[in-house]
């Protein structure tokens, strides 16, 4: 069973850095893809990055330019690197994980596409 656990969040003012990390462990098949999501109180579950088996990444257009994602095979570790971040970015992130039976993997922004979730890390951004 694939689990993911997240890191690296906390408080950070406005125009500032953070970089969060997901270390992800027991793959079952041939192929994954990944993404970063986040969820404000009261508004849906929105798909911020996602990166593809190939490491392709598309990034969801309100952080375009800001965020990047990233991934450490070697390591089985995806990173989201957040700068010039604004008082709107303030949400729970979560890691997002699903494999593919073949050699390419590829899942787009809807997080019902994706089966295997983390636990979240909490990115404040005060303004």
């Amino acid at each position: 069973q694939v689990k993911l656990v997240e890191s690296g969040g906390g408080s950070v003012e406005a125009g500032g850095s953070l970089r969060i990390s997901c270390a992800a462990s027991g793959w079952l098949y041939a192929s994954h893809a990944m993404g970063w999501f986040r969820q404000a109180p009261g508004r849906q579950r929105e798909a911020v990055a996602i990166i593809d088996s190939a490491g392709a990444t598309r990034t969801a257009g309100p952080v375009k330019g800001r965020f990047t994602i990233s991934n450490d095979n070697a390591k089985n570790i995806l990173y989201l690197q957040m700068n010039s971040l604004k008082a709107d970015d303030t949400a729970m992130y979560y890691c997002a994980a699903e494999e593919c039976y073949g050699r390419y993997c590829f899942h787009g922004f809807s997080p019902s596409e994706y089966n295997n979730w983390g636990q979240g890390t909490q990115v404040t951004v005060s303004s």
